[in-house]
């Protein structure tokens, strides 16, 4: 008790002599003793040493603040009053460190000092382990090119919805950024989609190569278009030279496209129908050969090629019933795929069909 007492002396006397350096002194030993046993006290104790500590930080010079943030910074009981007045200091030298580590820091605190639009700050607190939706949407919404890329980049940090928008909107012309946004493995699919429509073939290429679990998403979303599917027996041949000699006079004639599709479709011509789909999304006659011979109610990429080929509802209808054969879709199933037809952008479908085909065109060149 006796080495408790001449110190709690020395804070007496330390602050009542006005001398910085006394203070100095006395602060470190002070900050010392708490650190020795941080973990052990109890709120009581760090209550203590919040009131003297922030009786003896007050008014230190810049580099002795520094100090005492980077010290504070990482402990998890640290006094709770020093480090919010720490993480409201205007110098980043301070307040970095402490609005980039504290878990003593709350929600409330980060969104204080991230309203100040201090860009440095904002930097700061996109760094930490844990980064909550509401912080993360101003750090998106409030900061620049760094900030933004530094908090996407950021595995601890969790987007709302909002946000995730924000951060696409923001993806577009920044493919460091788009590429961050669409490595994460939490995006939306219906962000990710976005994302696919506005981002870059440089984007497409770094995702392929270097994200699996990014690619395993647009396999999902473009529902396997190389086609190779465990037990699928293989089929004869067709003949599309036919259909395809057609369907190029059909274009060279410029007469209007879609009500030839729907007759294709509606009388059950197959072939004519491939190769229509396959000519105006510029994709192998396999590929949409493989989407629409695919019967499953639920393949919407039916709809996605139909969509980026510039088509209408009552063509994809035309076009669902002939991929499903006898017995067509159930009401539901076509108010399903309707409503999903509805709501798909044509950029986004065209977006997905070319990054398919940079994906095609590099396993070419690396066969």
């Amino acid at each position: 008790m006796e080495p408790q007492r001449s110190l709690i002396a020395d804070v007496e006397n330390a602050i009542a002599s006005g001398s910085s350096e006394r203070r100095l002194d006395t602060l470190r030993r002070v900050t010392d003793l708490f650190m020795v046993s941080a973990d052990d006290y109890s709120e009581i104790q760090v209550d203590l040493f919040d009131d003297v500590i922030s009786r003896l930080a007050d008014n230190i010079e810049l580099k002795a603040r520094a100090e005492l943030a980077n010290r504070l910074a990482p402990v998890r009981n640290a006094p709770t009053e020093v480090v919010r007045s720490l993480a409201r200091d205007s110098a980043i030298e301070v307040c970095g460190p402490v609005l980039s580590q504290s878990p003593r820091l709350t929600d409330e605190d980060l969104l204080a000092c991230a309203s100040s639009n201090n860009q440095q700050q904002l930097l700061a607190i996109s760094k930490r382990d844990s980064v909550s939706e509401a912080v993360s949407d101003v750090l998106v919404t409030r900061g620049d090119r760094e900030v933004v890329r530094s908090v996407a980049r950021n595995d601890g940090a969790r987007f709302s919805s909002s946000g995730y928008g924000v951060l696409v909107d923001k993806s577009s012309g920044d493919d460091e950024l788009a590429f961050s946004v669409g490595s994460r493995t939490d995006i939306p699919k219906e962000q990710f989609h976005a994302l696919v429509s506005k981002a870059s073939e440089t984007v497409f290429r770094k995702l392929a190569a270097s994200n699996p679990a990014a690619i395993g998403e647009v396999n999902r979303i473009l529902f396997d278009l190389t086609g190779r599917k465990a037990g699928v027996a293989p089929r004869a041949p067709r003949d599309y030279a036919p259909a395809k000699a057609a369907f190029d006079a059909l274009l060279a004639s410029g007469k209007p496209i879609e009500p030839v599709v729907q007759a294709f479709a509606s009388t059950g011509k197959f072939e004519e129908t491939v190769v229509a789909l396959a000519t105006l999304c510029s994709l192998p006659l396999d590929v949409v050969e493989r989407v629409l011979g695919d019967r499953r109610a639920d393949n919407d990429l039916a709809l996605l090629l139909i969509k980026a080929a510039g088509l209408t509802w009552p063509t994809a209808k035309l076009i669902l019933e002939l991929r499903r054969g006898e017995g067509g879709l159930a009401p539901q199933a076509l108010a399903e795929a309707y409503q999903h037809f509805d709501r798909l952008q044509i950029a986004t479908a065209r977006r997905v069909v070319r990054f398919y085909q940079v994906r095609q065109t590099s396993s070419d060149k690396g066969a």
